[in-house]
């Protein structure tokens, strides 16, 4: 890329950034989609040219045949942001039979140079003689040394994901490896020992071009200050890599943990269950955080696990969402109080708008703040990518899950929900891509399997379909694989099957919460729309959150001419 290309333009109020891909006037950003901000960055380079349809098409859309009517759609997109009237030709004006042509005069800036940015693998804690049930700490330990870490200097430090780190937990790969597999300038390797009543960490830091330390310390600790500990790693760490530490930062990183050491430690178990993704540890999860919060009632991130233990019930644990939904209300409301100015806090709010409350331009809101707050916070970028492609803005979605694969590109999920969302926007061939690459991550990630078996039903493989579903469910018991396994039954003619599928469903919802989206999954691959339809609104009485996919799962396509359908999505408030 040339210098000019990573340049500034200005024209009129407005400020075009080619390096940071924002577009603003008056100091204020103006949102556009990656597709939109390309074409309006060609026509400003070219400024005066009058630039063929073809070649705009061409350059925008280079790996892929579009229309040109969303060319067209571009350019009136811009014409509006930019405020232009109908037959006004103040900034983009129309070529009969050619093309378009920018207008006003630009001014071309140079970019200032940046100062050196790093990328910092935080390895797993090793647990040396600390003992087992001391395993919490040292993995919460690195996870907050990684969240500290990142929010010093945004600009100039990026820090890689949790599960990216830990899955070196134990690993005989050489440092030079892992710094090459993660794209890493610097890695800190670091030890928890227990001497006596005390806990020594021990840390390096470690330049992955030449593998030398450049760093190494020790601190000796009693288990009520690793609060102190962690905050004084992180800073330490910063100060290593020759980055200015802005004070205020600094007061909001003290400001993020609690200052009582035994709530701080309840967390530290509550984030270490949470992480495992599964209803009997999310339930541990959740008795950790509720005795965070009672020994400190202000303490952010513990109100915020627990919102989200709440708000993700429902979706990977079929936990019925009447109950759990005034919890993950009162949850984020109380996080939201004490601290609205963490990421974490954010992205629980944006969880319940769109899981539970079906605020979805409220979820969108919440989630653009948090990665604004904390643009190396993975999860941030990960739920705004899942909102955005349930409302259909499929660009924009693609984006921000790249941006979660790209800060934590070992994580199972970041791949499996690319295939969601590729899914989503009917890209099958992308979908089944990332299916795969899941499950090569992680064989035994149930959520990988189902994703990868609702692509091959997409593509008529029913019997590659179930393979992969009879996988998933020796891994989990979940109505998302009972019911799709009868859908596919149903589209393969094999109507008995699915009835009995059915009555398992029936069956086990005399003892649990079953969600009425799973009997409405299986009567629509029946074709049984009118039953489909009533455990549809079942679902809207019920509040269950699988609902959320009626608006992009191809499943429904059927009904989508239906007026009680349509009337459903408008009663959910969705945008399909």
């Amino acid at each position: 890329m040339t210098a000019d290309e990573l340049g500034i333009y200005e024209f009129g109020d407005y400020r075009l950034d080619a390096r940071k891909l924002v577009l603003s006037r008056a100091g204020e950003r103006i949102a556009l989609t990656p597709k939109v901000f390309d074409t309006l960055l060609l026509l400003v380079r070219r400024k005066g040219e009058v630039l063929g349809k073809e070649e705009l098409l061409r350059t925008v859309w280079p790996d892929a045949i579009v229309e040109e009517n969303n060319l067209n759609q571009n350019i009136s997109t811009l014409r509006r942001l930019l405020g232009e009237s109908r037959g006004e030709n103040r900034y983009i004006a129309t070529v009969p039979g050619r093309g378009y042509r920018f207008v006003p005069e630009v001014h071309t800036l140079s970019h200032p140079s940046p100062r050196e940015q790093v990328r910092i693998g935080v390895l797993p804690f090793e647990n040396m003689g600390a003992g087992p049930d001391r395993e919490y700490l040292a993995d919460g330990l690195t996870e907050e040394t990684i969240a500290s870490l990142g929010q010093i200097d945004p600009q100039h430090i990026s820090t890689i994901g949790r599960t990216s780190v830990m899955s070196y937990k134990r690993t005989t790969k050489s440092l030079a490896e892992i710094g090459r597999e993660l794209n890493a300038t610097y890695l800190v390797e670091s030890s928890l020992r227990a001497e006596g009543d005390r806990l020594r960490v021990t840390s390096k830091l470690i330049r992955v071009q030449d593998q030398i330390q450049i760093w190494s310390a020790s601190y000796d600790s009693e288990p009520g200050s690793m609060l102190a500990l962690q905050r004084e790693l992180s800073t330490a760490i910063a100060e290593q890599v020759r980055l200015t530490l802005s004070p205020e930062r600094l007061r909001a990183l003290g400001r993020r943990q609690t200052l009582n050491p035994e709530a701080f430690d309840l967390y530290l178990h509550g984030r270490h269950f949470w992480q495992q993704l599964s209803p009997p540890t999310t339930r541990k999860a959740i008795e950790f955080f509720i005795h965070a919060t009672e020994l400190d009632q202000n303490y952010a991130l513990a109100w915020s696990g627990l919102a989200d233990c709440y708000s993700s019930g429902p979706v990977n644990g079929d936990a019925p969402p009447q109950l759990f939904w005034p919890r993950a209300r009162e949850a984020t409301a109380r996080a939201l109080k004490a601290q609205p100015d963490l990421a974490e806090v954010q992205t629980s709010l944006g969880s319940l708008n769109f899981w539970l409350d079906w605020k979805w331009n409220a979820a969108e809101i919440a989630y653009r703040k948090a990665v604004e707050l904390d643009p190396g916070y993975p999860l941030g970028h990960r739920m705004l990518g899942v909102a955005l492609s349930h409302m259909a803005r499929h660009e924009e979605a693609q984006a921000s899950i790249r941006r979660a694969r790209e800060l934590d590109p070992l994580y199972v999920m970041h791949q499996s929900l690319s295939s969601q969302i590729a899914f989503a926007a009917r890209n099958y061939s992308a979908a089944l891509q990332f299916a795969r690459q899941a499950i090569v991550v992680d064989p035994e990630f149930w959520i990988g399997q189902l994703h990868l078996a609702q692509v091959y039903i997409e593509l008529g493989e029913n019997d590659l379909a179930l393979t992969a579903l009879n996988h998933s469910g020796k891994l989990v018991v979940n109505s998302k694989v009972i019911a799709l396994r009868g859908y596919i039954f149903a589209r393969a003619g094999r109507l008995e099957e699915a009835q009995n599928v059915l009555h398992t469903l029936l069956s086990i919802a005399q003892e649990r919460y079953v969600p009425p989206y799973a009997m409405a999954i299986v009567h629509a691959g029946l074709g049984q729309y009118d039953e489909a339809m009533q455990w549809l609104e079942r679902c809207y009485q019920a509040r269950d959150v699988h609902v959320v996919f009626l608006t992009i799962d191809p499943k429904w396509d059927p009904l989508r001419g239906d007026a009680r359908f349509s009337n459903l999505l408008r009663r959910c408030d969705f945008s399909p």
